[in-house]
């Protein structure tokens, strides 16, 4: 109940999956096992990407920013997701919750960019085969690196503070085992408009425009394409993008979904919300090493050589 004065809760209870919370030991084997995909096959990715002076190129530069992003997601959730399904340990901290959600938010953001980079990588290398190392030069690449992360910490930088001024009532509980924005905001008394128009407006200045400009971009792609002379050479050129439309399906299709029930899906069973979450947070960074692993000859035959070398 609110009797009109200002109260913040000093902890939030996290959730884990709705109805099954007698299953939680064994519903963690499958977590384990996709948390222990992502974090083997992200550090793969980049140890293969180091070693290899063949792989030293953009595509595979911002192939490494996702591998650092997906670590970083999994890094975030891993220990409250485990620590609920494990130990039953519910209880976050106000403050400890608005950092974990604000790092969430940034890596999705971060995510959500580095697509957006390299699918700007794939039409240049399509449309402009001869200049694309001299376009993307190892300074140009960091510095796209540098302002992606710059865009995603100032953009949600004032979140924290706009949850941290509202008013809660005294119910505490959580819809994940993990802090999302509009669940947290949701539980407050107060007049939130400000936070929801200032989330809508950075979740479509950012996510929203980054997502339009890898269509357009797959759009000049394809007129690209079709203007090649034979139809090996458009298949050839269509395969070299065949994994990042696959890591951005499997990035955005969730994420479009999670925020659209956030928003405007009030009465969707609580267990379609918790699945949701749970596959936008945990199956990119599990699926995205297995995809460009599977997709890409030149990481394959990497790590083959480095499975080798090993043996030997």
């Amino acid at each position: 109940e609110f009797n009109g004065s200002f109260y913040q809760p000093s902890a939030f209870l996290m959730m884990g999956i709705p109805g099954l919370e007698a299953l939680h030991h064994w519903i963690s084997i499958p977590f384990c096992a996709l948390y222990l995909i992502a974090l083997l096959g992200n550090c793969m990715i980049l140890f293969i990407i180091k070693k290899t002076p063949s792989l030293h190129e953009p595509m595979y530069y911002f192939l490494s920013m996702l591998a650092v992003t997906d670590l970083g997601l999994v890094l975030c959730t891993l220990p409250t997701t485990l620590g609920l399904f494990w130990f039953d340990r519910r209880r976050i901290g106000f403050d400890a919750c608005l950092t974990q959600m604000y790092f969430i938010h940034i890596l999705s953001f971060t995510e959500s960019s580095v697509l957006l980079a390299m699918a700007f990588d794939r039409f240049i290398a399509i449309s402009r085969p001869l200049r694309h190392s001299s376009i993307l030069t190892k300074m140009t690449i960091i510095k796209i690196g540098l302002a992606i992360i710059l865009r995603a910490m100032v953009s949600l930088l004032p979140i924290p503070f706009l949850l941290k001024r509202l008013t809660y009532c005294r119910k505490t509980e959580l819809s994940h085992s993990f802090c999302f924005h509009p669940d947290i905001m949701n539980l407050a008394c107060a007049d939130i408009k400000v936070n929801v128009f200032y989330g809508m407006i950075i979740l479509l200045s950012t996510v929203g425009m980054d997502f339009i400009f890898i269509v357009l971009s797959y759009i000049l792609i394809i007129k690209t394409v079709i203007g090649l002379a034979t139809k090996e050479e458009c298949l050839k050129a269509l395969n070299t993008c065949v994994s990042h439309i696959c890591a951005v399906l499997v990035f955005f299709i969730p994420m479009i979904g999670l925020s659209m029930i956030h928003r405007f899906g009030k009465n969707v069973p609580p267990l379609v919300n918790t699945l949701v979450a749970y596959t936008y947070l945990i199956i990119p960074p599990a699926l995205n090493p297995i995809i460009y692993s599977i997709k890409s000859s030149h990481i394959r035959e990497a790590l083959l050589r480095a499975l080798r070398r090993k043996s030997e």
